[in-house]
């Protein structure tokens, strides 16, 4: 083999990964485009669609909803627990309170949440409805007259938003009394300096930097482990593994939670 041919060789490979990247994201904006149409729509809303929306939103917020808070209370009362006795260790207790709502309720419970939820519940359904569509489940669905993106499609996306938001919001809620019970104890005197500390941290900027993280979080958990398996695989892509399927999904979905995670840390503390 030449060194000419070599180079074409590589050219073309790069040529395949390259459009195989744009084509992927293209079609997580089109699948996007389309869940936020039904979303804006009444018609997504109305007695057919409404109990499938609300099942879905109910199983999968549900029974994730109360030992994910409860397990984050356990891990976040070990961390209150470190922070509290490194912080008194080096006289500032002063900064401890401060340093708990920070790391936990500003940053590791949101990532924690949309985590789990991608584990969970978008992950796994994303695998099932690429092996559906490899068995020609989903084609014979589409033949019999089914709207597969009103009905299996969309109540999944919008359970994934939802989960996230439910989690986040219960964890972040029963951290702080949390950090209250465990610094102060069970004492209402150190209630104005609690929220006084408190109030001082969750400024309208942070506010705001939060909801759009959990929010983005949410978009990112939701969208981007169903877009793929919403269109068909290239020729080329269709005997790959189930497996592969999901780490693909895995890492990019990683990838953009991770830019959000650096986009809210710049916010914060530049």
């Amino acid at each position: 083999m030449t060194a000419s041919t070599s180079i074409i060789i590589r050219l073309r490979r790069l040529n395949r990964v390259a459009m195989a990247w744009f084509i992927s994201w293209w079609r997580l904006l089109q699948f996007s485009t389309l869940i936020f149409s039904l979303a804006l729509s009444p018609s997504s809303y109305n007695r057919q669609n409404r109990p499938i929306l609300a099942h879905r939103l109910v199983s999968n917020t549900a029974p994730n909803l109360v030992w994910f808070s409860v397990a984050c209370l356990l891990v976040g009362l070990v961390l209150i627990r470190i922070v509290v006795v490194s912080a008194q260790s080096y006289g500032l207790s002063r900064y401890a309170l401060e340093m708990v709502v920070r790391v936990l309720v500003l940053e590791l419970i949101p990532l924690t949440a949309a985590l789990f939820v991608a584990l969970r519940l978008t992950l796994p359904d994303g695998i099932a409805f690429a092996q559906m569509r490899s068995n020609g489940l989903l084609d014979k669905l589409r033949q019999q007259g089914t709207d597969l993106l009103r009905g299996e499609y969309f109540p999944r996306v919008m359970s994934g938003i939802f989960a996230v938001w439910m989690l986040a919001i219960a964890s972040c809620v029963s951290s702080l009394i949390l950090a209250y019970l465990t610094i102060y104890g069970f004492t209402p005197w150190a209630l104005q300096g609690y929220t006084r500390v408190v109030g001082q941290i969750f400024n309208p900027a942070v506010v705001l930097i939060l909801a759009l993280k959990v929010v983005f979080f949410s978009f990112a958990v939701a969208l981007i482990p169903l877009s793929s398996s919403y269109y068909p695989p290239e020729a080329h892509h269709r005997q790959r593994l189930f497996a592969a399927h999901g780490l693909s999904e895995m890492l990019r979905l990683f990838s953009v939670i991770l830019l959000v995670e650096v986009a809210s840390l710049m916010g914060n503390y530049y």
